[in-house]
């Protein structure tokens, strides 16, 4: 038997004629005349190579091939109108759903824990799983279901890539509580005398708070690059290096210990983060729910 000669109609109709036991009820049941029903029923026989349901006084009698089979063909259609259902109407309180997210660790850090304690609340048998997608691949994951949705900085779009503003972050500096010479006040020589720390994915290039500088004919002096958020924490709270992010990662840096949070003494472009989900999913009940719960989820 091979998977393209199914079709998923004919199950309906072998259950239908289990249950009643007859072809005229049977095709009642599912809106179809008992011409048709016979009809189904000779394509399911020559698929099972079976006569599958024997006719007698008593209606029609399953052969053993259609009881073994039946309970398989229900759990199959079960499972398909579960699906259906769960797309037309989604209810968080019972979903066992797994939301696959896209997202740096900068995000990751902001996001998932305000966002997973309103999912032990609201939705508490889903899961999530989140990790970094190339960008270049993003709209292949997204079109292919790999993942749900992504986070991102506003990217060249694509018409099959629809998308909401997530976060406008300003940048700040921070460094540790005690620092040996900041205090209460961070002027343009003062951050130009501090040695900062610099995080991004790449192995080389400016930040944005260096090209805003550069403008002045300005530069920091930086003694740290590395690619990750998370890196930085120990970094400052252990040394007299500063550390220029948006205010919501700043946020999240003060939860794990004393710092200074200063605001630039130069302009710098906000951090703009977007909400990104493919059009086939637009509609779709689940992502939309998911979409709502992130967008309202407070930074901190």
């Amino acid at each position: 038997m091979k998977l393209s000669d199914i079709d998923l109609n004919l199950f309906v109709v072998l259950d239908a004629i289990y249950t009643e036991g007859n072809l005229t009820r049977a095709g009642e049941i599912i809106g179809i005349t008992q011409p048709a029903v016979s009809n189904s029923l000779s394509r399911l026989r020559t698929l099972f190579d079976d006569p599958l349901f024997v006719r007698t006084a008593d209606g029609m009698i399953p052969t053993p091939t259609a009881q073994n089979v039946i309970g398989s063909v229900r759990q199959a259609l079960d499972l398909v109108r579960s699906s259906v259902q769960e797309s037309e109407h989604f209810y968080p309180e019972l979903s066992e759903k797994r939301f696959r997210i896209s997202a740096n660790d900068l995000s990751q850090a902001i996001q998932l824990p305000p966002l997973v304690q309103r999912l032990k609340k609201v939705a508490p048998k889903t899961a999530i799983e989140c990790y970094q997608v190339r960008r270049r691949d993003l709209n292949i994951e997204l079109a292919s279901g790999n993942i749900d949705l992504a986070i991102d900085v506003p990217l060249t779009p694509d018409p099959q890539i629809k998308h909401a503003p997530l976060r406008d972050s300003p940048h700040v500096c921070v460094v540790r509580k005690d620092h040996s010479f900041i205090r209460n006040k961070l002027d343009l020589e003062s951050y130009l005398a501090l040695e900062h720390v610099h995080i991004s994915s790449r192995r080389g290039g400016l930040g944005i708070a260096d090209l805003a500088l550069g403008k002045m004919g300005k530069k920091r002096n930086i003694v740290v690059r590395t690619q990750h958020y998370l890196a930085s924490p120990m970094l400052i709270a252990t040394t007299d290096l500063a550390l220029t992010v948006p205010t919501s990662f700043a946020r999240f840096l003060m939860g794990l210990s004393p710092v200074q949070v200063f605001d630039l003494p130069f302009e710098t472009p906000n951090l703009e983060t977007h909400l990104y989900w493919h059009e086939s999913t637009d509609k779709d009940q689940s992502n939309q729910w998911f979409r709502a719960l992130i967008l309202e989820a407070p930074d901190h």
